[in-house]
């Protein structure tokens, strides 16, 4: 974990190879959005996460939705409150002030905090064109309007930011070109062990093992919509640490049990129980 409260050099619980540690305190140093792509489970999201543990920042997440508007994503007006109050006056807010009915979405939170912040932008890849161009002027800006009150929030700190994308669809060249960009590739097995190693520091090496050598061969087979990624992997292992009957020796023959943990749509899970069976045929 890092000693110098400037830069990043991985978590508790994060592995961090050395060109990603360069790209994020690049980043930070130059305050350019770092935008991060790769398939869903390589760490994306969780490298804020690791972010703002590792330098002491709170952590804001704003989860991107297909129907999202910007301002949603700035402020709300509170209209509906207002009216209520106005019916029937028995709140301690004054009804003529609009902006005690002002909220600030999660871009609004990250620019009025008292310290600054790591504003995690998930799944940027879900929202239209506009709404990704618009964002990325208000952060070039640090600043927007409310046009209820007439009033700038201009951000006291400007907060580091983290942009995921699972590359379902293209983002736009002007947005590529405001942004510092880096792959996650997913974790090979070497990885894969060290990252099982930091989450199960007693795991012995037979069993480590023949979960990651499973692992990737599941993750292999033919036909699978949603493969199972890091999360996946560990929730497996912690399940089949915790059945008491479980033995190594049955990854070592071929079975595996609890593919439910590591196929969660019903279709998978009925290709890798066929695949599965073949294999042992």
């Amino acid at each position: 974990m890092s000693h110098d409260k400037h830069r990043f050099e991985g978590a508790s619980k994060y592995i961090l190879d050395d060109e990603l540690s360069k790209i994020v305190n690049v980043s930070m140093a130059i305050e350019m959005p770092l935008l991060l792509k790769g398939e869903p489970g390589t760490g994306k999201t969780m490298l804020a996460h690791a972010i703002a543990e590792s330098l002491h920042m709170p952590l804001i997440v704003l989860n991107v939705k297909s129907s999202m508007k910007l301002l949603d994503a700035l402020y709300q007006y509170d209209t509906l409150t207002r009216l209520n109050d106005s019916r029937f006056g028995d709140s301690q807010r004054d009804v003529s002030n609009i902006e005690e009915y002002i909220k600030m979405g999660k871009i609004g939170q990250a620019f009025v905090a008292d310290e600054r912040t790591v504003l995690l932008i998930d799944e940027i890849d879900k929202a239209d064109t506009d709404f990704q161009d618009d964002m990325l002027d208000v952060l070039d800006q640090m600043q927007f309007d409310i046009m209820e009150i007439d009033k700038t929030i201009k951000a006291k700190h400007r907060p580091v930011i983290i942009i995921t994308s699972n590359a379902k669809k293209d983002l736009s060249d002007p947005f590529l070109g405001r942004c510092n960009f880096h792959h996650i590739a997913f974790p090979d097995a070497d990885v894969m062990r060290r990252i099982v190693d930091v989450h199960f520091p007693t795991i012995n090496d037979d069993m480590a093992e023949a979960c990651i050598t499973t692992f990737y061969r599941l993750r292999e087979f033919r036909g699978i919509e949603k493969k199972p990624a890091t999360r996946e992997l560990i929730n497996w292992i912690r399940a089949l640490q915790a059945d008491p009957d479980f033995k190594v020796k049955q990854l070592h023959k071929g079975e595996s049990p609890y593919l439910g943990i590591l196929f969660k749509k019903s279709g998978d899970l009925n290709l890798a129980i066929q695949q599965m069976s073949r294999l042992r045929i």
